[in-house]
C-alpha cells in the first residue's frame, strides 16, 4: 500500500454494535480491490476467518454494489463463522465508504433553514424542490423547520383520500388537504400545534443502512435535542418516535417520520411531532385517527395531545430554536435560507401539482 493515491479507508459503526474499518488497496487502470484489511472492535470466530474475510472482497470492482459486496463476504467466509457485533452488510458499508460511495455526516457541509411562515402546500412543494436541488448538487444538504398559519391535513403519498379524510369536517373547519411526496400516515396540522422539520441530503448518507435503521440514524440529533428539553424518547419501528419516560406514558407517540428517495440521488426525511394538538378536532378530520386512538385510552374527555408542551413547559418557538441549535452544533451547520428560484419553483409546483385535485385525489 505504498501508493497513497491507491489507498482507501472507510469506517462504519453498527448501531448498537461494533466499529468496522476497511483499509483497501486499489489496483489496475480500471481499479479493483487488490488488497484488504477489515478490522475493528468486533468479534469473529474462528480466528482464522479474518483472512477469509479480507480475501472475500479482493477482486471486486470499485463500483460494486452493497449487495454484491455483502454476498461476496457471505460466500467467502468458512461455514460456521460467527460474526459478533457486525455482519456482512456492515462490512459492505465500510467498504463502500472507503470507495467513496457511502458518506458520513461529517463528509458534508450542512445548512439549517429556520422556519418561515408559508402555506402548507408550499411547504410540501419545497420538500420536493429542495431534495431535487440537493440531489443535483446545487446546494448543500440541509435541515429545514416548517411554519404555517392555516388548518391542514397532510396525507402520505400512497394513502386513500376517502379512507383517511372526513371531507365534511374538513369543510366545517375550513382546512386544506395536501398530499406530500413521502409515504407514511396522515397528519392534522394547525398553526402552533406541532413541530415539523425536513432533512434533504444525498442518499449516500444512508448507503448500507436498512430502511428500518435509517430512521433512528437520521434522527439521532433530534433525540439529543429532546433530551435537552427534558423529553426522553426512542424510536419504535418503523417510523414512530415515542416517549421513553416512566410515568409519562411509556411508549406514547410523540411523532412520526416519512421518507422519499428521488431518482437523482436526493433523499427526503420528514418528521412531525405533536406539540399541542386538539385530539377531538384531529379525530373529526382523520378517519383512521379514530381507530388508532380507540385502543389507547383516549376518550371524549381528552382534549389535547400535547407531549412536547406538557413535558417541557416550553413555548413551541423555544423548542424549535433548541432543535436548530442542536443540529447546528452537532453537524457544524450554517444558517441559510430558501433561495428565490427554489421558492418560485415550489410555487409553480403548487399550481401544477400539490394544489390540484388530480394530485390530492390520486389515490381516491
Amino acid at each position: 500500500m505504498a501508493d497513497r493515491q491507491q489507498v482507501a479507508h472507510g469506517e462504519y459503526k453498527v448501531p448498537g454494535g461494533k466499529l468496522v474499518v476497511a483499509d483497501l488497496e486499489l489496483s489496475g487502470e480500471d481499479p479493483v480491490i487488490g488488497g484488504a484489511s477489515i478490522n475493528g472492535d468486533f468479534f469473529l470466530e474462528p480466528d482464522e476467518a479474518l483472512g477469509a474475510l479480507n480475501e472475500s472482497v479482493v477482486g471486486l470492482r470499485t463500483d460494486a454494489s452493497r449487495q454484491t459486496i455483502a454476498e461476496a463476504v457471505r460466500a467467502g467466509l468458512p461455514e460456521g463463522t460467527a460474526m459478533i457485533g457486525f455482519d456482512e452488510a456492515a462490512v459492505a458499508t465500510a467498504v463502500r465508504r472507503a470507495l467513496g460511495h457511502a458518506t458520513r455526516w461529517e463528509d458534508h457541509r450542512w445548512e439549517v433553514l429556520p422556519a418561515v411562515n408559508l402555506p402548507i402546500a408550499l411547504n410540501v412543494a419545497l420538500d420536493q424542490v429542495l431534495t431535487e436541488e440537493v440531489g443535483a448538487g446545487r446546494r448543500p444538504p440541509l435541515m429545514r423547520l416548517w411554519d404555517w398559519s392555516e388548518r391542514a391535513v397532510v396525507i402520505g403519498s400512497f394513502q386513500s383520500l376517502v379512507n383517511e379524510v372526513d371531507a365534511e369536517s374538513v369543510a366545517e373547519l375550513d382546512a386544506v388537504v395536501v398530499r406530500r411526496v413521502s409515504g407514511g400516515g396522515a397528519m392534522y396540522m394547525e398553526s402552533g400545534n406541532c413541530i415539523t422539520y425536513s432533512l434533504c441530503f444525498p442518499q449516500s448518507l444512508v448507503d448500507g443502512l436498512s430502511f428500518a435503521d435509517s430512521y433512528p440514524f437520521l434522527d439521532s440529533w433530534v433525540m439529543e435535542a429532546l433530551e435537552k428539553v427534558g423529553v426522553r424518547a426512542v424510536y419504535k419501528p418503523l417510523n414512530d418516535i415515542v416517549s421513553a419516560a416512566e410515568g409519562e406514558g411509556l411508549g406514547r407517540k410523540i411523532g412520526g417520520a416519512a421518507q422519499k428517495r428521488l431518482a437523482n440521488g436526493g433523499m427526503l426525511h420528514h418528521v412531525t411531532m405533536s406539540y399541542d394538538i386538539d385530539a377531538e378536532r384531529m379525530t373529526s378530520v382523520l378517519r383512521i385517527g379514530r381507530e388508532k386512538l380507540s385502543d389507547k385510552g383516549h376518550t371524549s374527555a381528552v382534549k389535547r395531545v400535547d407531549p412536547l408542551r406538557s413535558q417541557t413547559g416550553l413555548a413551541r418557538q423555544q423548542i424549535m430554536e433548541i432543535f436548530a441549535a442542536t443540529f447546528t452544533e452537532r453537524h457544524g451547520a450554517e444558517v441559510a435560507s430558501i433561495r428565490p428560484h427554489e421558492l418560485e419553483r415550489a410555487q409553480t409546483l403548487v399550481a401544477e401539482k400539490f394544489g390540484t385535485q388530480a394530485w390530492t385525489a390520486r389515490v381516491p
